[in-house]
Formats: C-alpha cells, sequence, structure tokens
C-alpha cells in the first residue's frame, strides 16, 4: 500500500505496497514480504511479492489473493523501486536488454526462415540508405516491419 494508505481494504489501489505485520504469514502459501497490489477484485486483493522477508528485491512472478478480510494484517510498506540509485537502475535496463537479445536470438533460431527475414528488414532499415534507392520514409517502415516481426516472433516461441 501507499504509505499513507491503510490495509482497511476500502482504499487499496493497484500498485499499493505492503507487508505483513506479526511474525507469521498469512498462510503457507503467502511468505514474509512486501508485497505490491496487483488487482483489486471485489472481494480480494491480487499481490506480486517483491521483496523477502531478508529485505531483498525477488522476481518470482508468483501472485497470490488475499481476502479483503485479512488486510489487517498487513502494514503499509514504501515502493521498493522509488529508492534505487541511478547505477542500479541503469544496470537493471542493461540486464534487461541482454535478456530480450538472448530472447530474439532463441526466437530466430527456432524460426530461422522467418528470423533471417525479421533481421534483414531491420539492417535495410538501418543501413540501407547508400545501397536502397528508396525515400527515407520506407528506410523507417522496413525497420519498423523488422522489428514487429521479431516481437511477434519473441511472442510465439515463449508461448510454445
Amino acid at each position: 500500500m501507499a504509505a499513507n494508505a491503510d490495509a482497511s481494504g476500502d482504499d487499496v489501489a493497484v500498485s499499493d505496497h505492503f507487508r505483513l505485520s506479526g511474525d507469521g504469514p498469512v498462510d503457507a502459501d503467502l511468505p514474509p514480504g512486501v508485497y505490491r497490489v496487483v488487482g483489486t477484485p471485489e472481494d480480494s486483493v491480487t499481490v506480486l511479492r517483491v521483496v523477502d522477508a531478508d529485505g531483498r528485491r525477488v522476481h518470482t512472478g508468483q501472485i497470490h489473493r488475499v481476502p479483503r478480510t485479512d488486510l489487517d494484517r498487513f502494514e503499509p510498506a514504501t515502493n521498493p523501486d522509488e529508492n534505487r540509485s541511478l547505477a542500479a537502475a541503469v544496470a537493471g535496463q542493461l540486464d534487461g536488454l541482454a535478456w530480450q537479445g538472448r530472447l530474439i536470438g532463441r526466437a530466430v533460431a527456432a524460426r530461422p526462415i522467418p528470423g533471417a527475414i525479421a533481421l534483414a528488414l531491420v539492417a535495410a532499415g538501418l543501413f540501407g540508405d547508400p545501397y536502397l534507392p528508396i525515400p527515407e520514409l520506407f528506410d523507417v517502415l522496413l525497420f519498423l516491419a523488422g522489428v514487429g516481426l521479431l516481437v511477434s516472433l519473441t511472442r510465439t516461441t515463449t508461448r510454445r
């Protein structure tokens, strides 16, 4: 929850943060830590654990539903991402870029013909000016088409 919100359940909003107050978890599936609200259905709150019990940032992707009646066992917490240093933010973005590169590589390896076409379109859009007698707008369109195809390939590869 936001640092100024309470855990009554009435004013819970997406992106609020809270932590379990007390020693034990609400149930065995909800370990101690800081949680971000990611959904607010009528009778419950959907949360994602973002910090473990030791205060370390975690990326588990596990979501939990907490009945609104159990929210009184939580206390407001600050957003753990608000106090990240510039160096940590840049390092996180570079790490994400590396993972995107790996994902694109896997997608191209899984579907080599569409992958080669997508990479050729991106290359033609980026470097085709001196070699292709086409207007600059078409360079941009070639690049965007290649990126769109790569994104499409990564999405279809990860769904299998």
